[in-house]
């Protein structure tokens, strides 16, 4: 083990090193990649935002997955792209510790869109006549924020008690820091920390699968008696949700899967491939998949990309 003082103020990302002889493509691969999430996630909320007509539940949260996606990537990408770019291997204790909270805030958070979510579409499908009533803007609103709040207030608590931990390591197994990485290099036994992180996140995971799992299956058997039109329009919204949670779904176990490998088994680039998966991939793919399977939203955004293209030229040659 590494005996660096406890009192560390800084730690080593091991990752960085392994993407040091590519760093250019990288950082070119980055850049890309951080462009396109900002890009189309932020065109697709100014969209929601100011088309009244999309001021619905499920654009609401649509907005608020893809603003969270956004969060996510820029607690990674741009402090990545800098070290690339400067070749810095090292990040700073209250840095690493900032960055584990945002980058844990996203993942829970991101589990926590897509329940109530799914809990919207069951309520759409199932209740219609009393949809307007029971899940109202204001109500999805308070709920975000209020999901999000507690997720904070349990994440930092759990970090405060990961900082607490004595330190005998500077080095990270790989380019960003997590909860875990830190608990590793704890020069106490950790067991208590570990098995309390683990707890909070098998709570929360099993809680959002469960609501998931019954608002869906309730849909599935509403879908058996409603006409033709009417099941396949549930279904074209159940199945981009579904798509969705389930490249989230993946990125997470590819985690749970890093960390029930060990470090020694993996080599530290497949660390650094199963780790940014979660944080690369949903954002990508949730502005992309509900940019184009989103009728409405898809032909509100090609609205707007024009008006900004062609210099409002779009409503005018609709007018003609």
């Amino acid at each position: 083990m590494d005996t660096a003082s406890n009192t560390s103020t800084s730690f080593i990302l091991l990752g960085l090193m392994e993407l040091e002889k590519q760093k250019y493509l990288y950082f070119f691969l980055s850049t890309m990649v951080y462009s396109y999430i900002l890009t189309v996630s932020s065109v697709i909320i100014y969209a929601i935002f100011k088309e009244r007509s999309l001021h619905e539940p499920m654009y609401i949260l649509i907005a608020s997955l893809l603003f969270n996606g956004i969060f996510g990537s820029s607690s990674f990408f741009p402090k990545l792209m800098i070290d690339l770019i400067t070749s810095s291997k090292k990040i700073s204790r209250t840095e690493c510790l900032i960055q584990n909270l945002c980058i844990s805030t996203f993942a829970f958070f991101e589990m926590s869109t897509f329940t109530i979510m799914a809990y919207d579409r069951y309520l759409a499908i199932c209740q219609p006549l009393q949809y307007i009533m029971l899940l109202t803007n204001e109500k999805v609103v308070k709920i975000i924020f209020g999901c999000w709040g507690i997720t904070f207030i349990i994440l930092f608590l759990l970090l405060f008690l990961t900082a607490a931990l004595p330190l005998c390591g500077d080095k990270i197994i790989n380019i960003f820091c997590d909860n875990m990485s830190l608990i590793v290099l704890a020069c106490v036994d950790s067991s208590n920390s570990n098995a309390l992180s683990a707890a909070v996140f098998t709570i929360y995971f099993v809680l959002t699968i469960l609501v998931t799992a019954f608002s869906y299956l309730k849909i599935f058997f509403v879908c058996m008696n409603l006409s033709k039109e009417s099941r396949q329009k549930a279904v074209h919204t159940v199945v981009t949700h579904l798509l969705n949670f389930s490249i989230f779904l993946i990125g997470v176990l590819f985690v749970v899967l890093k960390y029930r490998l060990g470090n020694i088994t993996l080599p530290i680039t497949v660390h650094v491939l199963l780790s940014v998966t979660p944080l690369v991939i949903p954002p990508i793919f949730n502005s992309l998949i509900y940019g184009v399977r989103t009728h409405a939203l898809k032909i509100k955004v090609s609205h707007y990309l024009w008006n900004v293209v062609l210099g409002g030229k779009w409503t005018q040659i609709h007018r003609h």
